[in-house]
């Protein structure tokens, strides 16, 4: 077995271990640790964390490439959990949780009629007989949620020392006990059954909307981290250093802010389609040349979103340039580069990380619409933009097939919901305007 690392792999797993490494330094630091107690002491904060966690274990197992001995086809891990559901060959649509077809063929007996569906047990033959199984696969993902979620708040209070009984650790232990069922229900149901349906070429729904959560993840994660070194650098310039050097940024980003952010993204990603298909034999496979599409066009996102976030830093630096220790620093002989990293950047960072939180789901969202209208990730790439797209079609059928239009706006509405209410929690503790108490 051979690991594959993919750039978006790897910023993705840098990003992690520099969570990993932030976290660590916020136990370290007294303040920002009560903070992050505030912000998790609020109930709806601490579930909609749980959740977005959920989504980033789920990136982060789809970031994790590897290929067999004497094998071409790729695979991450996430891949291998849904092997059943991948290696399903059906014909073509299928609802969610049935036994066969959507739509009626031709049978091998000569009648007209909808196909049993391999996936499912040839056993199952009757509406009766389905219903019966999936109640009981449900009823043992309940048994085994129930065992699991005591086990884990007998681990919580006896080695953690956590009690379970405040209203906060309640909320979390129920969302928990949410996210644990659905995945035990997910893997007792894939083997026998497409959860969310099939599409037009039998592809499972359930599977393409899983791993659209890696896309959505990296177009979320990966341009907003790529916006903030120039927000924060000509932001920090900007306000501190004013006269030509503030004019110069200043008509810089209300240069950029003017110009219609889609038709900005659509040209210089049609720019790039056209260089990548003009060399096509520089990518080794499909996969990496969807994947660098995908990084540059995240790229392109993050050259075009960075403006209102220099925007609000400049703002906060013209304020703090005329603070006494921003004067005491300079009669003292510090150097301009010192005074704008280590006094001036430390005093601006509430104002990256509420926009950080903030952003996030913007972009999910952007991705839907840059994919909705041809000039997103690659066709390759699963995406929930991908799936809308080609869901166009399908909902003015009749009858309607609603399953993967429904599927895609699920999946992505619980994201942009969870990182919504977290992102106002963040916003209320480290706004000095904010009310922490809220």
């Amino acid at each position: 077995m051979t690991f594959i690392w993919l750039w978006t792999d790897f910023l993705l797993w840098l990003l992690f271990a520099l969570s990993i490494y932030a976290v660590i330094k916020i136990r370290q630091n007294d303040l920002l640790l009560q903070k992050w107690k505030i912000i998790f002491s609020q109930p709806l904060a601490l579930s909609a964390f749980i959740v977005f966690s959920f989504y980033i274990l789920i990136g982060l197992t789809d970031s994790l490439h590897f290929r067999f001995n004497n094998d071409t086809i790729t695979y991450s891990v996430l891949d291998r959990v849904l092997l059943p559901a991948l290696e399903a060959d059906e014909k073509t649509y299928s609802t969610p949780l049935n036994y066969e077809q959507f739509s009626k063929e031709y049978l091998d007996s000569g009648l007209r009629g909808r196909a049993h569906l391999n996936l499912v047990s040839a056993q199952i033959s009757t509406p009766g007989e389905n219903y019966s199984q999936i109640f009981s696969l449900s009823i043992q993902a309940l048994i085994y949620s129930i065992f699991s979620i005591f086990l884990l708040v007998f681990f919580s209070k006896k080695i953690l020392s956590i009690n379970p009984n405040t209203k906060t650790n309640r909320v979390a232990f129920v969302t928990l006990f949410g996210v644990i069922f659905f995945c035990i229900w997910a893997i007792l149901m894939m083997p026998n059954y497409h959860i969310l349906g099939t599409d037009k070429a039998g592809i499972d729904v359930f599977y393409k909307a899983i791993k659209s959560v890696r896309t959505g993840m990296i177009f979320g994660l990966l341009t907003t981290i790529l916006a903030l070194p120039p927000a924060i650098v000509l932001g920090l310039m900007a306000g501190y250093f004013k006269g030509k050097t503030d004019d110069v940024i200043q008509y810089i980003y209300t240069t950029i802010s003017a110009i219609p952010g889609i038709l900005l993204i659509a040209a210089l990603v049609l720019i790039l389609q056209v260089y990548m298909d003009e060399h096509a034999s520089d990518y080794a496979s499909s996969l990496e040349r969807s994947d660098l599409k995908l990084l540059l066009l995240c790229v392109i996102l993050a050259l075009t979103s960075w403006t209102g976030l220099c925007r609000l830093i400049r703002a906060e630096t013209l304020k703090l340039s005329e603070l006494e220790f921003v004067q005491a620093a300079k009669v003292f002989g510090v150097s301009n580069i010192k005074i704008l990293f280590n006094h001036l950047m430390p005093n601006v960072m509430h104002l990256v990380l509420i926009s950080i939180v903030l952003d996030f789901s913007g972009l999910v969202l952007i991705e839907a619409v840059l994919s909705y209208v041809g000039v997103g990730v690659d066709a390759t790439t699963m995406s929930w933009g991908n799936m809308i797209n080609a869901a166009r079609l399908e909902i003015s059928t009749d009858p309607v097939v609603w399953w993967p239009l429904a599927s895609s706006f699920i999946f992505m509405f619980i994201l942009v919901l969870s990182a919504n209410l977290f992102a106002d929690r963040v916003r209320q503790v480290f706004d000095p305007k904010g009310d922490t108490d809220a």
